[in-house]
């Protein structure tokens, strides 16, 4: 089994260092790549392939994290808060992902898989870097510094209560399918929580890290980790981190964002038409 999964690592590595790639261009979104790359690449099992993801999600979001700690963008309080209403979400996430059919959980993530596309096409400041540095480019055009300290109006139940719940449905997606949730989480924080979005964008990489290690330490005790293709794997996606970071800015911002969409469009459609097939 070692020598398999050491082969399988080097030859996997490449791919990760492309969806690395992908995620420090695009600034978020090709994680979403990893599930479908370890099953259909590597041959893992979707719950292994799941688990690996959230590894490779855990660290891209606390890489993510560190520049907007340093800009002041980032709510401590409200991210952790946030992350311990989404625990709960995530160990139920986690247990359903490994009583799950693993075609039926692949027939799910290729839904997912066009829904980021769909929100990748709107520019979404929770999804891309593209949308995130218009977001800062308006705030600062107003005058709206990224750390001021925002003020909530109200803290009431109806708020209470919409938080746990936005929680509980980002932890249950990033235990079940091994994603972030971001496309939620900002949304939520900005919303009813009153964030300005450059502080909603940077408090809910803190969230996503939270969630990805909660789902992680769920399923060490129901599924088992292959180390020996999964750290290869997320270093090889950290390194693609940085050089996308200094690739996204000789890249057209539109032109980049359609043709990923449309290779989310038919990754979505290969997945979904093989778990189909399968579950037949």
């Amino acid at each position: 089994m070692g020598y398999n999964a050491g082969v399988r690592a080097f030859l996997l590595s490449p791919l990760g260092f492309l969806i690395g790639l992908s995620l420090g261009a695009l600034g978020g979104g090709g994680s979403i790549l990893a599930v479908p790359v370890l099953v259909y690449g590597a041959g893992q099992d979707p719950r292994a392939a799941t688990a690996t993801s959230l590894l490779l999600v855990g660290v891209a979001s606390v890489a993510g994290l560190v520049p907007h700690w340093r800009a002041g963008r980032v709510r401590p309080g409200i991210g952790v808060a946030f992350g311990l209403a989404g625990i709960g979400g995530s160990v139920i996430g986690s247990h359903v992902n490994a009583s799950v059919d693993p075609d039926l959980l692949l027939l799910g993530f290729s839904g997912l898989i066009l829904l980021a596309a769909w929100r990748m096409l709107t520019g979404c400041p929770t999804c891309t870097r593209v949308g995130e540095e218009r977001v800062l480019v308006r705030a600062r055009a107003e005058g709206s510094a990224g750390g001021a300290v925002a003020v909530l109006q109200r803290v009431d139940v109806q708020r209470l209560v919409l938080v746990a719940l936005a929680g509980t449905g980002v932890g249950f997606l990033t235990g079940l399918f091994g994603v972030g949730g971001g496309f939620v989480i900002v949304p939520a924080l900005a919303l009813v929580l009153e964030l300005p979005m450059p502080q909603a964008i940077g408090t809910s990489l803190l969230v996503i890290a939270i969630n990805s290690a909660t789902a992680l330490g769920t399923r060490m005790a129901t599924t088992t980790i292959e180390w020996e293709v999964a750290l290869p794997f997320t270093i090889a996606a950290v390194l693609g981190v940085l050089a996308g970071e200094r690739l996204a800015s000789r890249l057209d911002p539109q032109r980049t964002l359609r043709a990923f969409a449309t290779l989310l469009l038919v990754l979505a459609a290969f997945t979904a038409s093989s778990a189909i097939l399968a579950l037949r």
